[in-house]
């Protein structure tokens, strides 16, 4: 099974460039992944997409944040945030459940210039850590998005410079650390553990993509109790037409089936 993550920062901007469309139909991925879609209607997107199946979870604030996934496949259910009021107002979680894995994506919230939300970022990464947890309980995760961190020195090209820029700081990456502790792996870099200058994000500014300088934030986690099922995890830097690239993982789908729970319930925004 074939699933790609991608921050669009923009769907319509991103399917402007002819990228999108020409990206998704070279990767053909069964699952498709997409953050910061800032659509403020679904109808505001009218290109054909290749999914029969097609759930969207949009910002009450218009234009902003939001998050997609298309699958091949339909689920047998999907949820939309966390259950967490305070932090299902961005449209930053999708979970679809499949009958042996969940599917959960995410757009982490930025810190922005300044750390002025580090702090509700600190309490967002503990909910949400807590819900991966619970659903981790039930059946195996395959968790996939922008989660807004570099976690080590090798996930960026500049770490002395950026210690305390949001993305790199202390806490943000002490955050990461944590949630892989509870029972998940960075597929990227157990597959590929030393490989370095492969990153997902570049600033649009000072030729940064052209000269490789760029952060590893965009990632797929997985139960690290079901790892061996993994088969590999990419970047693809050659798709252009957002600020990040796609990541993709590929996997043996899971023989045990577990029966699914009767805790998650379709809601939200659908086609």
């Amino acid at each position: 099974m074939k699933i790609i993550s991608w921050n669009v920062n923009g769907l319509r901007a991103c399917a402007r460039t002819g990228c999108f469309s020409a990206g998704v139909a070279d990767l053909a991925p069964d699952v498709l992944c997409l953050q910061e879609v800032k659509l403020s209607t679904v109808d505001q997107y009218a290109e054909p997409i290749p999914y029969p199946h097609r759930y969207w979870n949009l910002a009450v604030r218009k234009g902003y944040s939001g998050t997609a996934v298309f699958s091949k496949k339909e689920p047998l259910c999907v949820r939309y945030g966390m259950g967490i009021d305070e932090h299902d107002q961005e449209g930053r979680v999708i979970t679809l459940e499949y009958p042996s894995f969940y599917m959960v994506n995410c757009y982490t919230p930025n810190s922005r210039d300044g750390l002025v939300r580090l702090d509700y970022r600190m309490d967002w990464e503990d909910a949400f850590a807590d819900y991966l947890h619970g659903l981790d309980a039930e059946k195996p995760v395959v968790i996939c998005g922008d989660l807004n961190v570099a976690h080590r020195e090798i996930d960026i090209k500049r770490p002395k410079a950026n210690v305390n820029n949001a993305g790199f700081t202390p806490r943000e990456r002490e955050k990461m650390t944590a949630l892989l502790d509870r029972g998940f792996t960075d597929t990227f870099r157990l597959l590929h553990p030393e490989e370095r200058d492969r990153y997902s994000w570049w600033s649009y500014m000072g030729n940064a993509r052209q000269n490789n300088v760029g952060w590893r934030i965009d990632y797929f986690l997985f139960s690290e109790k079901d790892k061996e099922s993994l088969s590999d995890a990419f970047i693809y830097p050659e798709i252009y037409g957002s600020d990040h690239c796609p990541v993709g993982l590929s996997f043996i789908p899971f023989k045990k089936i577990i029966p699914p729970p009767s805790s998650i319930n379709t809601q939200s925004v659908s086609e």
